[in-house]
Formats: structure tokens, sequence, C-alpha cells
């Protein structure tokens, strides 16, 4: 019997061990939220609040009165104005392990970006990407607009 039981244990650790081992790490986190403002994460709609955590594949949306401000990881820093929308496609800060690279996707609206670590450390790693362009940083600030027009 107890043998049975340390086998049944040892299962439930390894299963645990495995679930939080997958859950992922935020790459930044809200530092301020005004009106109306979201957080569209694996089809959930979240309303987004300043401290809160995002991620990797994480949409941030604004609406008629919104503004939100974040920073990342590396310090790179994004604001979006009323009516906006931005999607984090890819962000991997990890420069001892020659991990770095940002991918921005502006969907809709006014976005400003002030580059972090990335955009100083791998000036080609960093993209900012809108409907009709792409944008590659050099270390700088940026402001973006957006239409579906």
């Amino acid at each position: 019997m107890l043998r049975l039981w340390a086998g049944t244990a040892a299962v439930l650790l390894w299963a645990a061990a495995t679930a939080f081992a997958q859950e992922p790490a935020p790459i930044g986190r809200i530092k301020i939220a005004y009106g109306q403002a979201s957080i569209l994460r694996e089809g959930a709609s979240l309303p987004a609040q300043a401290g809160q955590p995002v991620f990797e594949a994480d949409t941030l949306r604004t609406g008629p009165d919104g503004r939100l401000g974040l920073t990342l990881k590396d310090d790179t820093r994004l604001s979006l104005g009323p009516n906006s929308e931005i999607r984090l496609d890819r962000f991997a800060y990890a420069p001892a392990e020659g991990r770095l690279g940002f991918v921005l996707k502006v969907v809709r609206g006014m976005a400003a970006y002030v580059s972090g670590q990335i955009a100083k450390i791998a000036p080609d790693a960093v993209r900012l990407e809108t409907p009709s362009a792409i944008v590659g940083v050099r270390g700088t600030t940026v402001l973006i607009r957006a239409s579906n027009r």
C-alpha cells in the first residue's frame, strides 16, 4: 500500500511540476490604464489595470476614452491612445542566451514606442508592423498611427 501511495505521489508531483514549468512568464506590466482599456488573452477579454502583467501574444485595446502605458522587461515603453489596438507578437529578452527579439503589430489607432535594451543590443531584432508598413528600429522613439481605411 505504501508503495502504491509513493508512486501516486511521484506522478502527482511530476504533473504539478510540468504544469508549473509550462506557465509563461510575463514580458512586462501595465503602468497606466485610463478609460476603456482591455487585454485580449487566449480568447478572453480582461479589463486592463495598472500593475497587471502582459504576456507574449496579448492584444491590447483601448476604447474612445481609453489610454494605456506599459513597460516591458527590457525597458521598452509603449503607449496607446484612444481607439487603438496592438498585438505583442514576439518578445524574447535573454541576452545571456543570445535570444533577443521584439515584434509589435499596430493594428489600428496610435501607439508610441520608446526603445529598450533589445533595440540597443540587437537593433535588427526589433520590428514594428502596421497594416501597410514594417518599421525597423535603430534605438529611438517612434509614433505610429495606423488606420483601416
